[in-house]
């Protein structure tokens, strides 16, 4: 008989599973992240695929991971470094063993160390046997065979029994952690349920890695992590692209307006497509384009036609669309251009996230092409800037940017759904009336009217060349030129007077202000939340609208006898800080296609701060 396990509490736990491609370790990963956000913990993920579709098995080039890191306290990041790594052979433990903290958990896969694997692996001697891994609790377990044994008697071929050693693993996981399992039993039953032969191979080796842990005498300790203190409500995990999908289904709803997304799949945003298009039910209308440019016009066209029209992309897509923006800029249409941004140039790290279409998005268009620019800070921010980026695109009829990245586009969180009646009203003014009516006659935002083909007595024309004030024809003079110029641009300018302002966390005024934009909020936050307990003064800013700025960034700036700048880019925004403001701001920058480390913006920090350490 087993003897009964000790259960030690914690705070906090960051997870890796690690794998190759083929082992199911973002499904792992995933199932685990659902399981964690059932039971109340605060969660934050980062999924690292491999940048090619099918990198050399066994090799460090196709190495998959999921890192998790949930706790029952208030988190922003997915972990600087994991606690417990689940390695399913050499390439995943070679890859991945420096970032795991010393005296953390190794659960490996014993029996993928075979010469071959650890060859692939550029392995020169058993890591398991010659000392490597001294300094790391480390549980060798023979995920393989023993799924192999829980599975003996099933018709599942070897090659599909081989797959179910992921649900093993998770099932152990489960197990560790104090998790219950029955969650992923119903995802099971749900996801096979054509194929009764998967759902109880993948039930046997999930209950076999959970009977795994609690019989062998390997394992003496389990772990809990208490529920987190949310605010009351309903939550879900949810996913940076599902929340965009959603965000973009409740500004139809709250607009009125059907909404049209027309896209060119592009690695990290063909999520977005893939979750609108299951709403057809709410006249959603998503179209696969043939190629980028087909994309962003097809949107063009639905938005002269009424629509709530959107296009997704990735950094090479947006470059690809730039000259439609133009066009959208010209006949100023409402239109919203998600890029969730990944690493480059050209092809670059299609699964690594990067901040560095900043510029592009705010002045990567041939002649003065000015459009609003937002930028989404969290997976489930994603679902407010979505709605919001349809807000001003309506309004201000001019299109939006919207900047995600592969971070917060891939990793999920805890979202407390909101309810139907907190979300914004988007009122919509499409023009009806033929008495005064001109195509580009402007309202008091500047914007000019909406009018839909079809309106009885408001034939008009527009297209990509310049066009006459009000009248809307082609124009080549000068001066009008010189006017319609400026007139776009003030459109863009005005919208600082319908946007928040920026907020400060922390003192208002003093020695350090660390100002970041997008996804690089989370590490940022917990950093200063770790340097102020250290005694460091230092307060927290963060954009989410890049253009225009919020009207008292300036003020706020000034405020501060320095202002750092993290970001995943060579100081984007650092740029446009010290054009717009004339503020000498100190740049920490680094592009390695992951987020930051809360503890190298912490030691950032400190040296900016003249090296002090605190308390």
């Amino acid at each position: 008989m087993a003897k009964e396990k000790e259960l030690q509490q914690l705070s906090e736990v960051t997870v890796r599973f690690a794998g190759d491609s083929g082992d199911g370790m973002q499904l792992t990963g995933s199932q685990f992240s659902d399981t964690t956000a059932f039971v109340g913990n605060d969660l934050n993920t980062l999924p690292d695929y491999p940048a090619e579709i099918r990198a050399p098995a066994g090799t460090i080039y196709g190495v998959s991971g999921f890192q998790l890191h949930f706790s029952s306290i208030d988190i922003h990041t997915p972990g600087d470094q994991p606690d417990v790594l689940v390695a399913m052979n050499p390439a995943a433990l070679k890859k991945n063993l420096s970032e795991l903290k010393k005296n953390g958990i190794l659960i490996v896969n014993s029996d993928a160390f075979d010469l071959k694997n650890l060859k692939l692996a550029n392995y020169p001697a058993n890591p398991l046997e010659d000392g490597t891994l001294e300094g790391y609790t480390v549980f060798t377990v023979p995920i393989s065979s023993l799924t192999e044994n829980a599975l003996e008697g099933t018709l599942l071929s070897p090659k599909e029994v081989a797959r179910c050693k992921n649900f093993f693993a998770l099932g152990l996981m489960y197990w560790l952690y104090n998790r219950p399992i029955q969650n992923t039993i119903d995802w099971i039953q749900d996801k096979f349920k054509k194929n009764p032969q998967f759902v109880d191979a993948n039930t046997k080796a999930l209950n076999a890695g959970f009977n795994f842990g609690e019989m062998t005498e390997a394992f003496t300790t389990r772990y809990d992590v208490e529920s987190a203190r949310l605010p009351k409500g309903t939550y879900r995990n949810i996913s940076g692209n599902e929340a965009t999908a959603f965000g973009f289904l409740a500004a139809s709803v709250q607009s009125g307006l059907p909404l049209f997304l027309g896209s060119y799949p592009i690695t990290p945003a063909t999520e977005i497509l893939q979750y609108l298009s299951n709403f057809k039910n709410f006249g959603v209308k998503t179209f696969q384009a043939e190629d980028e440019i087909a994309g962003v016009t097809s949107a063009i066209g639905a938005a002269f036609a009424g629509n709530l029209a959107i296009t997704t992309t990735s950094g090479p897509g947006l470059a690809l669309k730039t000259e439609a923006i133009g066009l959208a800029v010209m006949t100023e249409l409402p239109l919203v251009v998600i890029n969730v941004q990944r690493g480059g140039p050209s092809t670059g790290l299609p699964t690594k996230t990067e901040q560095a279409d900043l510029l592009q998005a705010v002045v990567g268009r041939n002649g003065e092409s000015p459009v609003a620019v937002l930028a989404a800070k969290t997976p489930r921010d994603c679902f407010y800037m979505a709605i919001e980026a349809s807000r001003i695109a309506l309004k201000y009829m001019t299109p939006v940017i919207l900047l995600t990245d592969g971070y917060i586009a891939n990793g999920t969180e805890p979202w407390r759904i909101p309810s139907v009646d907190s979300l914004p009203k988007i009122d919509v003014k499409l023009r009806t009336e033929k008495e005064g009516f001109y195509p580009y006659l402007r309202n008091e935002n500047l914007a000019r009217p909406w009018a839909v083909p079809g309106t009885p007595d408001l034939e008009h024309r527009i297209g990509g060349l310049e066009k006459a004030d009000i009248y809307g024809t082609v124009n080549y003079d000068p001066d009008n030129h010189h006017k319609m110029i400026n007139l776009r641009a003030q459109k863009i300018k005005n919208i600082e007077n319908d946007i928040p302002d920026l907020e400060v966390d922390g003192e208002q005024q003093g020695e350090l202000l660390v100002l970041g934009w997008g996804g690089t909020y989370g590490a940022i936050k917990e950093a200063v939340i770790k340097s102020r307990a250290s005694g460091l003064k230092v307060s927290q800013a963060h954009l989410q609208y890049v253009n225009p700025f919020p009207k008292n960034t300036g003020e706020v700036l000034k405020k501060f006898d320095k202002v750092l700048i993290p970001e995943i880019n060579l100081g984007q925004l650092a740029k446009l800080i010290r054009s717009e403001y004339l503020v000498d701001a100190v740049q920490f920058n680094v592009v390695r296609g992951l987020p930051f480390r809360v503890s190298d913006i912490i030691e950032k920090i400190k040296e900016t701060l003249g090296g002090k350490n605190g308390k």
